[in-house]
């Protein structure tokens, strides 16, 4: 995992299937389950879904909230 993956997290949707134009930090972890057990894709997607999978799993995921551009700033 290289630093500037988080960022790419919560900026890059998901270019396919179910969850297409979800942002992949907002993956459901069953969904990202599903893909350990199937097999990630190659290439950088599938390196981008296991890191999500292991904040997922891992209670991680508000580490991603800082690097969010979608959120409104503070009053």
């Amino acid at each position: 995992m290289k630093p500037e993956d988080l960022k790419t997290l919560v900026t890059l949707a998901m270019p396919y299937g179910k969850y297409k134009g979800r942002l992949i930090a907002d993956l459901p972890g069953a969904y990202l389950a599903w893909y350990a057990r199937k097999g990630f894709p190659p290439g950088q997607l599938g390196v981008l879904l296991a890191l999500a999978l292991e904040l997922d799993h891992n209670g991680l995921k508000g580490l991603l909230d800082p690097l969010r551009t979608d959120r409104k700033p503070p009053r």
